[in-house]
């Protein structure tokens, strides 16, 4: 193997052998900052095992916004589509795919991890996933644009600055005077821009911004007592899946009716939204068509022979699907 060696690691980590193979192979008994550490000077170093031809032909996929944190992403409709179709795209193109955990801790896989190339899902703000397979030289899509692009790099992505104007614009000609944002979970580019996009919106049609901040384990929507009981709110957009069921519950504590006391739009793939009372207004992001696009983005990186894609954005169309929860019974009786 060319590179930096074991023994070139430990030195420079102040480590013995010994400590760096097992920090790297996430064996023995280290402390997490031990392990990190090495991990740190390894991937600085630039180590990482070369392709073999037992596993060539092998894409990576890792969901690393939240990281540091387990989570089961797969419970999330979006993840679960995008996955889906990743996986088929992959297949037909020849490759396997493999599906990270949601980790970027001690025991994280990204300073050995072999592959051909891989797909990260919303990488945040000073993202380590990032930047160890940045310096070990793996090639790399996108979806969502990352927070800090370089020139090179490939993304797949909506355009969420269209698309948060179009909710609000909906939701402002149903009646709406003033409109809630729930989002500002996490710090990848889906929440920055549709903030942004909020804010730039309010300021435009002479409203306040007035901001939730999604939490996921508030299943009963507790964060909108305040106003629900002040009703100094008349609708609320939600750009995480779980925010409309949060929305549902908190507004039937508060005997607010759905739509005709508060509308609601909800970014979400679950299909289960068209049959709630009342059926609830979504975004869809297009999760399908984002993998297609991006593992077959990757494929086109990795072979020598196919035109190499487009740098930058490949944007897909998100698509407001619009219910009875965001139209008063009065002005749209045919959306029932």
């Amino acid at each position: 193997m060319s590179g930096p060696t074991l023994a070139d690691i430990a030195r420079a980590a102040e480590v013995s052998t010994a400590t760096v193979s097992h920090a790297l192979n996430g064996t023995g008994r280290l402390t997490d900052s031990t392990r990190r550490r090495v991990r740190e000077v390894a991937t600085t170093l630039g180590y990482g095992p070369q392709r073999s031809p037992r596993t060539a032909n092998t894409l990576g996929v890792a969901v690393t916004t939240y990281g540091g944190s387990a989570w089961n992403f797969l419970e999330v409709p979006y993840f679960a589509r995008l996955l889906t179709a990743a996986t088929a795209t992959a297949h037909s193109h020849g490759y396997a795919l493999m599906i990270l955990p949601a980790t970027s801790g001690a025991e994280a896989p990204w300073h050995t991890l072999t592959v051909d190339g891989m797909l990260l899902l919303d990488s945040p703000t000073d993202d380590p996933v990032l930047r160890a397979l940045r310096a070990r030289g793996i090639p790399l899509v996108f979806d969502g644009r990352p927070v800090d692009p370089r020139p090179g790099d490939v993304w797949v992505d909506n355009d969420h600055t269209a698309t948060t104007r179009e909710v609000l614009t909906h939701l402002a000609a149903s009646g709406a005077q003033r409109i809630a944002l729930q989002a500002g979970y996490g710090d990848e580019h889906y929440t920055q821009a549709v903030t942004r996009a909020y804010e730039q919106w309010c300021h435009e049609h002479g409203r306040t911004p007035l901001f939730f901040t999604f939490d996921p384990y508030d299943t009963s929507g507790h964060s909108f007592d305040a106003v629900f009981t002040a009703r100094t709110c008349d609708a609320v957009y939600t750009v995480y899946d779980p925010g409309g069921r949060q929305v549902l519950a908190a507004a039937a504590r508060h005997g607010l009716r759905i739509p005709d006391d508060l509308r609601l739009v909800c970014v979400s793939e679950d299909p289960a939204y068209a049959e709630t009372d009342p059926p609830v207004s979504t975004v869809t992001l297009n999760p399908s068509t984002i993998a297609e696009t991006a593992v077959t983005a990757l494929v086109s990186r990795l072979s020598p022979t196919a035109p190499p894609p487009p740098q930058g954005a490949l944007t897909v169309p998100a698509v407001l699907h619009p219910r009875r929860s965001s139209h008063p019974r009065h002005t749209s009786p045919s959306l029932m």
